[in-house]
């Protein structure tokens, strides 16, 4: 089972790469409101794999990160 999992700093907390990206985009000339960079990843798991527990335990800080299971 393929499994894809996103990754992004929770709202409210400082997301530098995010800000410099959107800096970036505004002298381009675009007309952009946020930006927000995570990551994203994707795992090749077995039936009846915990997924929400490998994910809380291994691949996300819950302080800074939120995440969403697709």
């Amino acid at each position: 089972m393929k499994v894809r999992v996103l990754i992004l700093p929770k709202r409210g907390l400082l997301d530098p790469e995010g800000r410099a990206v959107k800096e970036m985009l505004l002298d381009g000339g675009f007309d952009v409101k946020d930006v927000k960079v995570g990551k994203v990843v994707e795992l090749e798991v077995g039936e009846g794999t915990d997924i929400k527990t490998l994910v809380e335990k291994y691949l996300v800080n819950p302080l800074v990160e939120e995440y969403v299971i697709e």
